[in-house]
């Protein structure tokens, strides 16, 4: 292909079917909100505790909209009354005062943008801790139906949205209506004529923006599914990239990526070439409009119907009229956007929380740790009973292992324990006393979990072992390491405790990050323990050092253990093993191998699967 056909080749608009974007979510349609009233009127509230800023900063835009069409008149009336008239004295105050005019214009803008920004981040900070301490209220159900990527969008996007659009919207908004209002009323008051002459351009952009938008929607949607698509397959081919070259394949993986890269620049191409007309079309109409003002006005000036210095005034206020009805487009689609996000905000903070503690509910003191399920039955929602008239007893000190497939119902039990769900019927007791009759914060407060997946804040190592209990002295946090085999990684870091983490673990291994949070565990203290297979995906040798400290761990206390691997759990007190939400088997190890049941099958089958 020559050059110049490479030049030419995007502008090939029949490239495009527009009718790929049927099938595509407009990345730029505006957002449906089910109730903008009411998420305005909440917003609205929660800006008046700046009542008296608002007044301030509403009155600052009432001036400046008034400044804006003063300074445009008051030139008029120089060129009538002194340059037309050929007549200088006093031509001086009116220039100072249209100094003053401006300066207080500019002024005005200045103040009312910077008090505004204050009320919005007032407001939004105000957004933002309430939804963050709602969060610590919801319930485990909450998170466990949901998504982390999405709370984690109506926390920042959403509520950037809001701040950004509180910031300059409003104002603009506001400031617009009034600009738009009084423009038209000072035309007709000097030229009712010049008035509808200069009214006639907006049919004309009317019709100018509905032929852009008609066109840009579908354009958009191609570019953004286009785009997608090639960028979802360069992260395919990156992270395959052995595959690739095993199989000789760059070739074939480069020519397609060529095809994808050449359909993004012909949709991009047009959809930003077509949206590109918008202020092309309103600098046209601007144009247009001067020429018809100066046309019609020159006219009427000839017949004695006006004077020139109105047809200055009407150039001017020409320029403003078009502005603000732009910004008013442009903005109300924000206020939209910002609107929809607030909503999905508000439907986080008016989200039911945690249920509240029995009015009876009880501090407890140390627990001896009996444990005890009396015919429990529990279900997520109405559709499917979870757990089946489940009973078993753990004795003080003892470990509890719960194995069976994937939904037998293992999670649920540790997820009642601890009062993360509340059961339906039946009774759960600690000590004798129902759980339903402990306050939660008292009852987690001798609790600790070891998960699969290991769980580090971003601090120090110390910081992450102290979080198990907050005032801990160093040699404490120490003797936690020491006991939870951590202590000899730790002080080969060059900060040794006092070495940072990021979020990610990024620097330790996956077993040293377990090894901390067993280290966590044990600076707790707990008299109830919850352990979820903590030894999966770690080599040997590190498994052995977990496996001796969750011994030490779990010594003197109930530990109920969620057990995936059978060989971790053959020293367990107790086994319970489920099936569809029932107790099928209970025992020890070895009377459980014995009874050749389906433990003794499954057990047989791990064998099976090591030993090949």
């Amino acid at each position: 292909m020559s050059i110049k056909e490479q030049l030419l080749e995007p502008f090939t608009y029949k490239k495009i079917d527009l009718s790929e974007a049927d099938h595509v979510d407009d990345p730029r349609a505006k957002p449906k909100v089910r109730d903008w009233k009411g998420t305005l009127k909440r917003i609205w509230g929660m800006m008046l505790t700046e009542k008296w800023l608002l007044v301030f900063v509403f009155s600052m835009v009432v001036i400046s909209s008034a400044l804006a069409i003063l300074g445009p008149t008051m030139i008029g009336f120089a060129v009538d009354d002194y340059i037309v008239e050929r007549e200088l004295t006093g031509l001086g105050q009116v220039m100072i005062a249209l100094l003053f005019i401006y300066f207080f214009y500019s002024l005005s803008l200045f103040l009312q943008q910077f008090f505004m920004i204050g009320i919005a981040q007032n407001t939004v900070y105000s957004l933002r801790s309430r939804l963050f301490n709602q969060l610590h209220l919801l319930p485990i159900a909450f998170f466990d139906k949901r998504q982390f990527g999405e709370i984690m969008s109506r926390i920042t996007n959403d509520v950037d949205n809001v701040s950004n659009t509180l910031n300059s919207s409003v104002i603009q908004i506001f400031q617009s209506v009034l600009t738009l209002i009084g423009t038209v009323a000072v035309m007709f008051y000097l030229s009712p004529i010049l008035a509808v002459v200069t009214l006639t351009i907006i049919p004309m952009m009317v019709v100018g923006m509905k032929w852009i938008t008609k066109r840009t929607g579908p354009l958009f949607k191609i570019q953004q599914k286009r785009l997608g698509d090639m960028n979802g397959y360069v992260e395919e081919t990156v992270s395959g990239q052995k595959i690739v070259k095993t199989f000789s394949q760059e070739d074939r993986v480069t020519d397609t990526f060529e095809e994808k890269n050449n359909s993004v620049m012909y949709s991009s191409f047009w959809a930003q070439a077509i949206s590109g007309f918008i202020p092309k079309l309103m600098n046209m109409l601007n144009s247009f409009s001067f020429a018809i003002i100066a046309f019609v006005g020159g006219v009427l000036v000839v017949y004695d119907m006006t004077s020139v210095g109105t047809i200055v005034i009407f150039t001017e206020l020409a320029r403003q009229f078009t502005r603000p009805l732009n910004e008013l487009s442009n903005q109300f689609n924000q206020l939209l956007s910002a609107v929809a996000g607030a909503e999905r905000v508000f439907d986080i903070i008016d989200e039911d929380s945690e249920e509240l503690d029995e009015e009876h509910a009880i501090e407890i003191g140390e627990p001896k740790g009996d444990v005890e399920f009396q015919n429990v039955t529990f279900s997520y929602d109405e559709d499917e009973v979870v757990l089946k008239d489940v009973s078993f007893k753990a004795n003080a000190g003892e470990s509890i292992a719960f194995v069976g497939h994937t939904g037998a119902g293992k999670t649920t039990i540790i997820n009642l324990i601890s009062r993360f769900y509340n059961y339906g019927s039946g009774k759960i007791l600690l000590d004798g006393t129902e759980i339903k009759d402990i306050k939660r914060s008292s009852l987690r407060q001798h609790m600790a979990f070891v998960l699969q997946d290991a769980f580090l804040f971003e601090g120090t190592i110390r910081e992450n072992i102290r979080y198990g209990r907050l005032n801990a002295t160093d040699e404490e946090v120490e003797d936690a390491a020491k006991n939870a085999n951590a202590h000899s990684f730790i002080m080969k870091f060059p900060n040794q405790y006092d070495t940072v983490l990021d979020p990610d673990g990024t620097g330790i291994s996956q077993g040293q990050m377990q090894l901390l949070t067993i280290a966590r565990a044990l600076l707790a203290d707990p008299k109830i323990l919850v352990l979820d297979e903590a030894t999966s995906s770690i080599d040997t040798v590190t498994e052995v050092k977990i496996q001796e400290a969750l011994q030490r761990l779990m010594k003197g206390r109930t530990s109920f253990v969620i057990a995936h691997r059978l060989n971790t759990i053959q020293k367990a007190d107790q086994i319970v093993m489920l099936e569809h939400g029932r107790i099928i088997e209970k025992g020890d190890h070895a009377s459980l191998i014995k009874n050749g049941g389906h433990y003794a099958e499954l057990y047989q089958s791990q064998l099976n699967q090591h030993a090949n």
